[in-house]
């Protein structure tokens, strides 16, 4: 592991290897709703400090709060996506504690019956900013794991796939700098080998994935140095100093009883039956790991690719719909990743605003360049256009000034007949054996095209033709 600070003692390799760390994640993610969990203010992010505010959201007393029916939908979406088994019955309970802007004293969360197995319902407190309770009562899904995680780099990749199926199934708009996902981490080390788990340390509100990553290669580190020297583990809660490069204790771990749970006296039980979870089922999208193995299975395109082309819904969806338009399945994936995903880098153009070629025209594109019609290096100034210009596949074509194919399959089909049949000696020629005037017909058929044909596919044409 790289090591982050001066101050952290350089452990060797060996001693290192000695220890094994295990690693669980509580992932905190906003659900993507219009309004807040148990009002009707808006969740909107960004807006004037406490204009989404009401006597509920504000704690006031005598307000009372109503459940939100699409934040418990969404918490069924994304416990169905991670497979999950959702309860017939939950219950929310109030969990006591302080915070300067948690107005109400208490946070309505789930407890000891939540909606999910291992996955719970937590509206947020508000944002840590003066008394802006904008945030307040934003609808919040907790996704607990196991500690079955080994190394940062397995976190890192648990948190990448999670985010992925949230964002598919739009769960919640999985934006980390507006603190829609955010994860606190619970680590610990012990020697390989042994049973029981070490003392753990959380560490808290970790909201990228670089700083997941090198906070737990810190905390790992550190742990390992304290019992190394003969330290023991205190069992605290840890923020992530992203200046020093370090964790740092926030305070000592709190426990459940610290938080004086008891069912929420304003809240009846959420009751899910079967009708309403498979309703929720029959909406939900092909998943991306599904996604990956048809692609493999049914397109014959590579693993590598697969992993690519579903990184996000709109990429997965985008290719699938180039190839339902007749673009060939393996160089649609081949350019799509490559030339497709660098343009729009190099020129701005974003899939999600609907920038990018139609699929039927990067379909047509394909289609010329598996043909022939395109050359691959003609093709790739095509697309160019199409991207920066908006420009359709032929007037990106026109625009080359004829130094760019114009012919279809078809056109040239019909060209190269009309050679052949105007030239019926010749033909029947080159039928009895004589290949020098296979010549001719090549250049009769390219001086029709005025040069607008791909040289490679009039051999091929005029070679079935006359065969």
């Amino acid at each position: 592991m790289a090591k982050l600070t001066q101050d952290a003692t350089s452990i060797p390799p060996e001693v290192l290897a000695v220890y094994e760390p295990v690693i669980g994640l509580e992932v905190h993610v906003q659900l993507k709703t219009a309004t807040k969990a148990f009002c009707a203010c808006s969740a909107r992010f960004g807006d004037p400090p406490n204009t989404n505010t009401c006597p509920v959201c504000l704690g006031l007393p005598g307000a009372l709060p109503v459940l939100n029916r699409r934040a418990v939908e969404l918490g069924i979406r994304a416990a169905l996506a991670l497979h999950l088994n959702v309860q017939e019955s939950s219950r929310f309970a109030r969990k006591n504690y302080f915070y300067p802007d948690l107005p109400k004293g208490y946070q309505i969360s789930m407890y000891e019956l939540p909606l999910a197995t291992r996955g719970w319902l937590v509206p947020d407190s508000a944002e840590k900013s003066y008394v802006d309770y904008n945030r307040g009562g934003t609808p919040l899904a907790e996704i607990v794991s196991e500690p079955d995680l080994r190394s940062p780099t397995e976190a890192h990749a648990y948190l990448t796939a999670l985010k992925q199926v949230l964002l598919y199934t739009e769960v919640s708009d999985c934006n980390m700098e507006e603190g829609s996902l955010r994860c606190d981490a619970n680590v610990s080390v012990r020697r390989r080998g042994a049973e029981q788990f070490g003392t753990k340390a959380e560490v808290k509100n970790l909201n990228s994935f670089r700083y997941l990553q090198h906070a737990l290669e810190f905390e790992i580190e550190r742990q390992i140095s304290v019992l190394e020297s003969g330290g023991k583990i205190d069992q605290e809660t840890r923020l992530w100093n992203v200046t020093a490069g370090r964790t740092e204790p926030m305070r000592s771990k709190e426990f459940a009883h610290d938080y004086r749970y008891f069912p929420e006296p304003d809240l009846l039980p959420v009751r899910v039956s079967a009708a309403w979870r498979d309703e929720i089922a029959s909406t939900m999208p092909e998943l991306p790991s599904a996604k990956r193995k048809r692609y493999v299975r049914d397109l014959g395109i590579t693993p590598y690719d697969a992993e690519v082309l579903t990184a996000t819904r709109e990429l997965a969806d985008y290719f699938e719909a180039v190839v339902n338009e007749g673009g060939p399945a393996k160089l649609a994936a081949n350019w799509i990743q490559n030339e497709f995903l660098h343009l729009a880098n190099e020129t701005g153009k974003s899939l999600e605003k609907y920038e990018w070629p139609t699929q039927a025209e990067a379909a047509g594109l394909l289609e010329r360049v598996q043909g022939r019609i395109l050359t691959a290096a003609s093709a790739k100034k095509v697309l160019l256009r199409m991207f920066r210009d908006g420009a359709t596949i032929d007037d990106a074509v026109r625009a080359e000034g004829g130094t760019t194919p114009l012919l279809d399959r078809d056109e040239l089909e019909r060209l190269c007949v009309e050679v052949i049949e105007k030239n019926p000696e010749n033909a029947a020629k080159y039928r009895a054996g004589n290949e020098g005037v296979f010549k001719f017909f090549v250049g009769q058929a390219m001086r029709a095209s005025r040069g607008q044909a791909n040289p490679q596919t009039v051999n091929d044409t005029l070679k079935r033709l006359l065969s």
